[in-house]
Protein backbone atom coordinates (compact mmCIF):
# COMPACT_ATOMS: atom_id res chain seq x y z
CA UNK A 1 0.00 0.00 0.00
CA UNK A 2 1.46 3.36 -0.97
CA UNK A 3 0.58 6.57 0.81
CA UNK A 4 1.32 10.13 -0.13
CA UNK A 5 2.11 12.73 2.53
CA UNK A 6 -1.49 13.97 2.76
CA UNK A 7 -2.77 10.41 3.37
CA UNK A 8 -0.28 9.89 6.20
CA UNK A 9 -1.26 13.21 7.73
CA UNK A 10 -4.97 12.33 7.47
CA UNK A 11 -4.51 8.91 9.04
CA UNK A 12 -2.25 10.31 11.76
CA UNK A 13 -4.64 13.16 12.52
CA UNK A 14 -7.62 10.81 12.78
CA UNK A 15 -5.76 8.23 14.90
CA UNK A 16 -4.51 10.95 17.27
CA UNK A 17 -8.08 12.23 17.58
CA UNK A 18 -9.39 8.76 18.44
CA UNK A 19 -6.67 8.30 21.07
CA UNK A 20 -7.26 11.68 22.69
CA UNK A 21 -11.04 12.07 22.79
CA UNK A 22 -12.70 10.30 25.72
CA UNK A 23 -16.37 10.46 24.68
CA UNK A 24 -17.25 11.85 21.26
CA UNK A 25 -15.85 10.00 18.24
CA UNK A 26 -17.96 11.63 15.54
CA UNK A 27 -16.42 13.22 12.46
CA UNK A 28 -18.39 16.38 13.20
CA UNK A 29 -16.65 16.63 16.58
CA UNK A 30 -13.32 15.89 14.86
CA UNK A 31 -13.92 18.70 12.33
CA UNK A 32 -14.76 21.16 15.11
CA UNK A 33 -11.42 20.43 16.81
CA UNK A 34 -9.16 20.10 13.76
CA UNK A 35 -7.38 23.09 12.29
CA UNK A 36 -6.28 21.03 9.28
CA UNK A 37 -9.31 18.96 8.20
CA UNK A 38 -13.07 19.44 8.02
CA UNK A 39 -15.38 16.58 8.91
CA UNK A 40 -16.26 16.22 5.20
CA UNK A 41 -12.59 15.91 4.20
CA UNK A 42 -11.99 13.23 6.83
CA UNK A 43 -15.19 11.41 5.89
CA UNK A 44 -14.13 11.25 2.22
CA UNK A 45 -10.67 10.04 3.26
CA UNK A 46 -12.02 7.32 5.56
CA UNK A 47 -14.34 5.98 2.85
CA UNK A 48 -11.29 4.82 0.89
CA UNK A 49 -8.74 4.15 3.65
CA UNK A 50 -8.52 0.79 5.37
CA UNK A 51 -6.78 0.39 8.71
CA UNK A 52 -6.49 -3.38 9.21
CA UNK A 53 -5.83 -4.77 12.71
CA UNK A 54 -2.47 -6.13 11.48
CA UNK A 55 -1.29 -2.59 10.69
CA UNK A 56 -2.49 -1.28 14.06
CA UNK A 57 -0.62 -4.09 15.86
CA UNK A 58 2.58 -3.45 13.87
CA UNK A 59 2.51 0.18 15.00
CA UNK A 60 1.72 -0.38 18.68
CA UNK A 61 3.36 -3.70 19.62
CA UNK A 62 6.69 -2.07 20.53
CA UNK A 63 4.88 0.27 22.93
CA UNK A 64 2.85 -2.39 24.75
CA UNK A 65 4.27 -3.22 28.18
CA UNK A 66 3.34 -6.86 28.54
CA UNK A 67 2.81 -8.55 31.87
CA UNK A 68 2.05 -12.11 33.02
CA UNK A 69 -1.00 -10.58 34.74
CA UNK A 70 -2.06 -8.61 31.65
CA UNK A 71 -5.50 -9.18 30.19
CA UNK A 72 -7.20 -8.63 26.86
CA UNK A 73 -10.64 -7.07 27.19
CA UNK A 74 -13.32 -7.12 24.52
CA UNK A 75 -16.17 -4.66 24.85
CA UNK A 76 -19.14 -4.04 22.61
CA UNK A 77 -21.43 -1.09 22.22
CA UNK A 78 -24.38 -0.29 19.98
CA UNK A 79 -24.32 3.27 18.70
CA UNK A 80 -27.94 4.44 18.58
CA UNK A 81 -28.95 5.36 15.02
CA UNK A 82 -32.74 5.09 15.39
CA UNK A 83 -33.19 8.42 13.64
CA UNK A 84 -30.75 7.77 10.79
CA UNK A 85 -31.97 7.69 7.23
CA UNK A 86 -30.48 4.82 5.20
CA UNK A 87 -27.02 4.37 6.73
CA UNK A 88 -25.16 1.35 5.38
CA UNK A 89 -24.00 -0.19 8.70
CA UNK A 90 -27.23 0.37 10.65
CA UNK A 91 -29.23 -2.73 11.52
CA UNK A 92 -31.56 -3.89 14.32
CA UNK A 93 -29.49 -4.87 17.40
CA UNK A 94 -30.07 -5.42 21.09
CA UNK A 95 -29.00 -2.41 23.14
CA UNK A 96 -28.44 -3.03 26.83
CA UNK A 97 -28.55 0.73 27.33
CA UNK A 98 -32.00 1.07 25.73
CA UNK A 99 -33.07 -2.39 27.00
CA UNK A 100 -34.60 -3.02 23.57
CA UNK A 101 -33.78 -3.84 19.97
CA UNK A 102 -32.88 -0.59 18.21
CA UNK A 103 -31.43 0.44 14.86
CA UNK A 104 -27.75 0.96 15.51
CA UNK A 105 -24.14 0.32 14.60
CA UNK A 106 -22.38 -2.42 16.59
CA UNK A 107 -18.78 -1.73 17.59
CA UNK A 108 -16.41 -4.15 19.33
CA UNK A 109 -13.15 -2.91 20.82
CA UNK A 110 -10.18 -4.94 21.96
CA UNK A 111 -7.86 -3.49 24.63
CA UNK A 112 -4.80 -4.93 26.37
CA UNK A 113 -4.55 -3.91 30.05
CA UNK A 114 -1.39 -4.11 32.18
CA UNK A 115 -2.56 -3.96 35.82
CA UNK A 116 0.98 -3.48 37.21
CA UNK A 117 1.52 -0.13 35.51
CA UNK A 118 -2.16 0.81 35.23
CA UNK A 119 -1.96 1.37 31.47
CA UNK A 120 -3.93 0.08 28.48
CA UNK A 121 -3.44 -0.14 24.72
CA UNK A 122 -6.05 -0.36 21.96
CA UNK A 123 -5.31 -3.55 20.01
CA UNK A 124 -8.23 -3.60 17.57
Amino acid sequence: MSWNKKDKASRMAYCQYLLSTPNNYTLTHFGEHSSEYSHDQMNRYLQTDRLPPRLVWEKVREQVEQSPNGVVIFDDVVVDKRHAQQMELVRPQWSGNAKAVIDGIGIVTCVYVNPECGRFWVID
